[in-house]
C-alpha cells in the first residue's frame, strides 16, 4: 500500500533560502524519508496481527477491536489532505517532524496502554501523526532529488519501500509478539521514529510551496468526526438495534456532520475536497469505486488474522507468515497493472482486477473451522489481494485522466481518502454484521460463521462495484465534466 504517492499536491516544490548547512547527501534523504513513509504504512498492517493479543491484554471486545483499526484510519483519512497542504504552506521539513514527532509519542503511549480508551486515543493521534508524516515523505524527496533519472529511481525505491512495509507488517508482528508481547507492535516505533528525527532535523532542508493557499482545519474536522460517529453509530446496530436511540442519535449526527462538511467545501476558498472536480465524470466514477473497493478490501486483513488465530488456532508469527503470500500479491498486481493498461483500457483492467477479487471473497466465503492454509487462507487471499493491486492503479490513473494536469495531485489524493474512508465504515459495518452472525459466541464455529458472513457481503459489495465500473468509468478518451 503507498496511500500518499500523489496526494501532497502538485505546487513545484521551492527549495527555502535560508540553508544554514550545506545540502544532505541524497542517499540520507532518500533513507530518511523512506523511514517515515515505512512506518506509517508498516502500521496499518502490523496491528493486525496483535488484535488477539491486544484483546487478550485489555480485554477489548469486538467492537473494541474494530476501533483499534478504524482510530487510525479514520484520523488519518479525514486529515491526509490537510497534511499535505500543511506542508505547502508551512514548510515539508518541519511538517515531517511534527508528522514523526506525533506518530513516536502516541506509539510510546499506545504501547504502555493499561485501558481500552488509552490504546484507542493512541491510536487517534498515531493517525493524525501519519496525515501530517506521509505526505512530507515525498514532497521533501522530489524537492531534494533533480529530475530525471535520479527523481525516478528515488520514487521507485519510495514506493517499494511503502509496499514492503504493508507486506512485512504481519510478519514484524508475529516476530515481536512471540519473542516480546503485542506492546512492542507499536513501542518498536518509539527507537526507530527517535533516531529518525534527530537526523532529519540535522540533515534535512527546508521546502515550501508558498502558494497563498489557506489550510482548511474546519472542513478537516467535520469530516474526521463525522466518519468516526457514523462508525460509531453503525457499530451500536448490533447490540442495540437500527431504531434504538444510542443507534439513531450517532447515526443522525454522524450525517449531519458530514453534510456540514460538504457546505463548508462550497464554500472554502481553499476547500480540502473541491465539490466542483466531482462534476468530471472520470473523477467522481473513480473516487466511488474506489469507495467500495475500499469497504471490502480493507477488512480483508482484519477478519482473515481474527480467523488465523482465533478458529485456525495459529500464533502470531504463523498468522503473519501466512498472509506474507497476500502482502506480496498485492505488490504483483501493483506492478502487473501498468502492463496490462498498454494493450487494455483502465476500465477494463479496473473490472478485471475486481473480478479477480471478487472470486478471493466468495472462496474465503466458504471457510471452516478445520481449513487448511492452501485453500483456507493462501489462496483465496492472493485472489483477494492481487485483484486489489490490479484495481488501484487504474482507478488512480482514471481519476487524474479527468482532472487538469495542475490538479492531478489533488485528485489522486482524494482517490486515496475515498479508499481509506471507505475501509473504515466498511470495517464498522462488516465488523458489526459478524458479530450480529456469532451471537457473542465464541466457538470457532459461530466465529467462522460471522467470517464468512463478512466475505460474502464483501464479495456482493465488490460484485456492485464492477457492474458500477463498467457503466460509469469512462473509456479512455472520454469527455471531460460529464456529469
Amino acid at each position: 500500500m503507498t496511500p500518499m504517492l500523489e496526494s501532497a499536491g502538485t505546487a513545484a516544490p521551492r527549495r527555502s533560502r535560508t540553508r544554514p548547512r550545506g545540502a544532505p547527501p541524497l542517499w540520507l534523504v532518500v533513507a530518511l524519508t523512506c523511514a517515515g513513509q515505512f512506518l506509517v504504512v508498516l502500521d496499518v498492517s502490523v496491528v493486525n496481527v496483535a488484535l488477539p493479543s491486544m484483546r487478550t491484554g485489555l480485554g477489548l471486545g469486538e467492537q473494541g477491536l474494530q476501533w483499534v483499526v478504524n482510530a487510525y484510519a479514520i484520523a488519518f483519512a479525514g486529515f491526509m489532505l490537510l497534511g499535505g497542504r500543511a506542508g505547502d504552506l508551512y514548510g515539508r521539513k518541519r511538517m515531517f517532524l511534527l508528522g514523526l514527532g506525533l506518530f513516536t509519542l502516541a506509539s510510546l503511549a499506545g504501547g504502555l496502554a493499561q485501558t481500552e480508551w488509552q490504546l484507542l486515543l493512541a491510536r487517534a493521534v498515531q493517525g493524525l501523526g501519519a496525515a501530517v508524516l506521509a505526505p512530507s515523505t515525498l514532497t521533501i524527496l522530489m524537492a531534494s532529488v533533480p529530475e530525471g533519472a535520479a527523481r525516478a529511481r528515488a520514487i521507485g525505491t519510495w514506493t517499494a519501500v511503502g509496499a514492503g512495509g504493508g507486506a512485512a507488517g504481519g510478519l514484524v508482528g508475529g516476530l515481536l509478539i512471540e519473542a516480546l508481547s503485542w506492546r512492542w507492535v507499536l513501542l518498536i516505533n518509539v527507537p526507530v521514529g527517535a533516531v529518525a528525527l534527530v537526523a532529519a532535523a540535522w540533515f534535512l532542508t527546508e521546502s515550501r510551496a508558498g502558494d497563498g493557499r489557506r489550510l482548511d482545519l474546519p472542513g478537516a474536522l467535520l469530516v474526521t468526526a463525522g466518519l468516526a460517529t457514523l462508525a460509531y453509530g453503525i457499530s451500536r446496530t448490533e447490540a442495540e438495534g437500527w431504531t434504538a436511540p444510542a443507534t439513531l442519535l450517532p447515526l443522525l449526527a454522524g450525517l449531519v456532520l458530514l453534510g456540514a462538511f460538504l457546505a463548508v467545501e462550497a464554500r472554502t476558498p481553499s476547500p480540502l475536497m473541491p465539490l466542483g472536480l466531482l462534476r468530471l465524470r472520470a473523477v467522481s466514477s473513480a473516487n466511488v469505486s474506489m469507495f467500495l473497493c475500499g469497504s471490502a478490501m480493507f477488512c480483508m486483513w482484519f477478519f482473515m488474522t481474527l480467523y488465523a488465530q482465533n478458529v485456525l488456532g495459529y500464533t502470531p508469527l504463523e498468522a503473519g507468515l501466512a498472509l506474507v503470500p497476500s502482502s506480496l500479491a498485492v505488490v504483483l498486481g501493483s506492478k502487473l497493472a501498468p502492463r496490462l493498461m498498454r494493450t487494455a483500457e483502465p476500465r477494463t483492467v479496473a473490472v478485471l482486477g475486481t473480478l479477480v477479487a471478487v472470486a478471493g471473497f466468495a472462496w474465503q466465503s466458504e471457510m471452516t473451522p478445520d481449513g487448511s492454509y492452501a485453500t483456507a487462507i493462501l489462496l483465496p487471499g492472493v485472489l483477494m489481494m492481487l485483484g486489489a493491486g490490479l484495481a488501484a492503479t487504474p482507478l488512480a490513473s482514471l481519476a487524474t485522466s479527468g482532472a487538469a494536469p495542475g490538479e492531478a495531485g489533488l485528485v489522486s489524493g482524494l482517490v486515496n481518502t475515498s479508499r481509506t474512508m471507505g475501509g473504515s465504515l466498511g470495517l464498522a459495518v462488516m465488523s458489526t454484521l459478524a458479530a450480529a452472525r456469532s451471537a457473542g459466541a465464541a466457538t470457532p464455529q459461530a466465529l467462522t460463521e460471522g467470517y464468512a458472513l463478512a466475505f460474502r457481503v464483501g464479495a456482493g459489495v465488490l460484485a456492485a462495484g464492477v457492474v458500477l465500473m463498467w457503466v460509469w468509468l469512462p473509456r479512455v478518451g472520454g469527455e471531460r465534466g460529464e456529469g
